[in-house]
């Protein structure tokens, strides 16, 4: 069983979040933020990726339903602070709503049978409303990120959604 974690992002600062997490030949990627620190073209990633059509279906974000609610408010805020900071359109309202139709919502504790081999389950995850942890399993191989099972707490401050957190 071989479980290995490559940290893209946020390793040691506040956004730009991002790890893939390969279980048994399986590559999960687990969130893909923007760095807010910059006003420039460093806030994004340099590029994306995709080695061949056929995978989509494949590699579509699931959340559970309150991000889903959430996502489009967050990102049409941003991108009217953008525009009123008179910053280059990175996307539009279009791009959104085109976006969060490709979104699969899923309830927690709810299985997703992914492909064959790969099995993801939400969890709650006490951080900010909409907020999960997902355990991934693939044959054998599993893994969750969870503190609290260990008998710890974590409490992360989200700026964005002001004292959302719960």
């Amino acid at each position: 069983m071989a479980i290995d974690c490559l940290v893209l992002g946020a390793g040691q600062e506040v956004g730009k979040s991002c790890m893939v997490v390969s279980i048994n030949g399986k590559r999960i990627m687990f969130d893909c933020g923007m760095h807010m620190g910059y006003s420039d073209s460093r806030r994004y990633p340099d590029f994306s990726l995709i080695s061949r059509t056929g995978d989509f279906d494949n590699a579509l974000t699931c959340v559970i339903y309150p991000t889903k609610a959430l996502a489009p408010l967050m990102l049409e805020d941003y991108r009217k602070n953008m525009d009123r900071r008179g910053e280059d359109e990175q996307f539009t309202s279009d791009h959104i709503a085109e976006c969060m139709k490709k979104v699969i919502p899923v309830d927690l504790k709810q299985t997703v049978q992914v492909d064959k081999d790969l099995q993801i389950r939400a969890y709650y995850a006490g951080h900010v409303i909409g907020a999960a942890m997902f355990y991934a399993k693939v044959g054998d191989a599993a893994m969750v990120h969870n503190c609290v099972a260990a008998g710890g707490k974590v409490l992360i401050p989200t700026f964005a959604l002001g004292r959302a957190q719960v």
